[in-house]
Formats: structure tokens, sequence, C-alpha cells
């Protein structure tokens, strides 16, 4: 009787050596299933020949093997696509502007630098910071900015309109200003124009400002 191991290689590919079937990682592929069927018919005894029942029940399990490898295929071929038309959909949304979903900066440390993207060019206005309560504790002025547009990095150093060095934690910013028509704007932090895609390591990150931001923590384009 001649000794039929199962087994497959990374490939899920059975190989053969000598007539033996050898399979390293011991999962079965279809054709793998399907030449095991087959020896063990050829090497079954005359007088005990394998009953039709069990020939059904292997043949099932060999059309439910290849309708499940099948149905893997097709899925990753869909995830494939999807991933494709989300790449584009980005790429489309170039020049649109995209929000983060929030206007929160952190304060680490007494120290906070942080973005933000004025649509038109200021004349005069104010910068306001205010804490988790909605109370302003810090407003700057923008006359240091007159003439200005597009996105202005800030610092600030944590202290308070009063003088008192606030607690580390999150902050909200906005500002309104007059542009240089003397139309009353607003703008806030986490608001910007999409200036670039990269692709990397698998992931889609998008430009905002001065920094890529991974598309997960992207919530709206418009």
């Amino acid at each position: 009787m001649a000794t039929v191991s199962s087994t497959t290689n990374t490939t899920n590919t059975a190989s053969t050596t000598n007539g033996v079937y050898e399979n390293p990682n011991a999962i079965l592929d279809k054709d793998s299933f399907l030449k095991l069927l087959l020896v063990e018919l050829q090497y079954q005894d005359p007088t005990e020949p394998m009953d039709s029942e069990k020939i059904l029940t292997q043949t099932s399990q060999l059309a439910t093997l290849e309708s499940s490898e099948n149905i893997a295929s097709t899925m990753d071929e869909l995830v494939t696509r999807l991933n494709s038309q989300l790449d584009t959909g980005v790429l489309n949304a170039i020049g649109k502007m995209a929000s983060i979903g929030y206007n929160a900066v952190a304060l680490d440390d007494g120290k906070a630098s942080f973005e933000v993207y004025f649509p038109s060019e200021i004349q005069s206005g104010t910068l306001v910071i205010s804490d988790s309560d909605g109370n302003t504790v810090k407003t700057v002025n923008l006359e240091t900015q007159a003439g200005k547009s597009g996105v202005l990095a800030f610092n600030w150093d944590g202290y308070s309109d009063d003088g008192e060095l606030l607690s580390d934690g999150y902050y909200s910013v906005d500002a309104t200003y007059l542009d240089a028509d003397g139309e009353i704007q607003e703008t806030q932090f986490g608001v910007y124009p999409v200036e670039s895609v990269r692709y990397e390591d698998g992931q889609t990150y998008v430009k905002l400002g001065s920094s890529y931001v991974s598309l997960e923590y992207i919530t709206d384009f418009y």
C-alpha cells in the first residue's frame, strides 16, 4: 500500500517528491483534496470498496472548499477595487476644503503651536482661545497678520489674558476678522484646503497646512 502524506507549501499547492505528496503547512487546497480522493480510490480494498455515501460526502466537501476559495478571491478583488475608488476620490478632493471635525489644540507643558486657515486677506481682527467650558482665556490681536491670508502659524505660551499659566489640556481656537473689502469673516482651527495626497505603507495621507494627516482623521470634504 502506498503511503500518502497531505500538506501544502506556502502557496497552498501540494508538491510531489518520489510519488509522495508533501505539504509542510498541513493545509489542503482544492487540488490537493482532489488528488487525495483519487489516490484513496486507487488504493482502496477491492473487497471493501468505499461506499457511495462517503464519496458523495468528500465530493461535497471539495465543492464547499472550492466555493469558499472563489468567495475569498472575489472579496479580495472587491476590496482592491473599493480601495482604488477611495484613492481616486481623495485625489479629487485636492483643492477642496477638509475638516478634522474639531477646533481644539493641545496645550502641552505650557506650549501650543497650531495653524489656522484664513481664506481671505486679513485687514484686522481677533483670534480667540477658549477653555472646555467655552470661556475665553486668551485673545490675540491679528494686526501683525494684516495683509496676509492662507494658512498662518501661531504659538501660544499657555498664559491667559490675566497672566495666569493655564493647565495643560485642550483649548478651542476661533478667529473673527475683517477682510480687505471690510467684510466680516470667521474661521477656526481644524479646517484647511487640501493641498496634496500622499500614499505610504498602504495608508493615505492628506496635506492640510504644513502637515500630512491620515485620511482616517478627516471627517468631511467640501
